[in-house]
């Protein structure tokens, strides 16, 4: 293979380390997100051990593809073959990796989706409306999805204070405020005088999996993206690790 040729290879490789050192940071970022948002619906379903497992599996694929990327674009420009044979391996189980979570999840989407449904059923039984994050949370997911409940505006029949109240309460993050009614509140239980509740008819379980499906093709994108990277990384560093006669650990930079 002509010199020139091989430092064209070289320096691919390193664009593609330093966009492979990019998209695993986007990757752990969205992990972290996961983890710790507690403005979108994220964080109603924080409770779920799927949805926590899997938050940490992209934080680790995030942090190693980082560390990855860094080693490759030194294997890249000192031309050190363990480096690249490292590489081109932490690539290879990273892949399998990705595949491998990808089909877990979509084989356990069915579980998930009842989780979230418990999750859900159980904070809407067991509201207050007082200072929790996940209720606000619920709270600020029906008033700007201008939806009621899960399934549908029965679900907050089950909750315990209107229950065992004399008054007639509804979830104030319900309130539709093109019906005529009581002063419109942001969170906790309002009461209502007339006879029809002035709350939105439909449950936001339309919405919230319209929400899902489409953060999942954001993901799915950068998934895709970040896949392209590592097999055209993978690629790139073969064709320079071949290129390379023997070893001279002279060229890597000492600290």
């Amino acid at each position: 293979m002509g010199k020139g040729c091989i430092t064209v290879i070289k320096y691919f490789l390193f664009l593609f380390n330093l966009l492979f050192f990019v998209f695993g940071a986007l990757i752990m970022g969205f992990g972290l997100w996961v983890l710790f948002d507690n403005q979108s619906f994220i964080a109603v379903l924080q409770s779920s051990d799927t949805v926590k497992v899997a938050s940490y599996i992209l934080i680790g694929v995030g942090s190693l593809s980082m560390a990855m990327g860094f080693f490759g674009c030194i294997g890249a420009i000192y031309e050190v073959r363990c480096l690249l044979g490292l590489y081109f391996t932490c690539l290879l189980l990273i892949l399998i990796g990705q595949v491998t979570a990808g089909v877990l999840i979509y084989f356990q989407r069915d579980r998930l989706k009842h989780e979230m449904s418990n999750i859900i059923g159980r904070m809407i039984i067991n509201y207050t409306g007082e200072s929790s994050t996940t209720e606000h949370t619920w709270d600020y997911i029906q008033r700007t999805m201008k939806c009621c409940g899960w399934t549908d505006p029965g679900n907050w029949t089950e909750n315990l204070l209107i229950r065992n109240s004399s008054l007639h309460l509804y979830s104030c993050s319900c309130r539709n405020e093109s019906l005529p009614g009581s002063e419109v509140k942001e969170v906790g239980l309002c009461e209502h005088l007339s006879p029809e509740k002035p709350i939105y008819e439909t449950g936001c379980i339309t919405s919230v999996e319209k929400w899902l499906l489409d953060n999942c093709g954001i993901i799915l994108g950068i998934c895709v993206g970040v896949a392209v990277v590592e097999l055209l990384g993978m690629i790139l560093s073969m064709c320079l690790c071949k290129s390379v006669v023997q070893e001279d650990y002279t060229k890597v930079p000492k600290y």
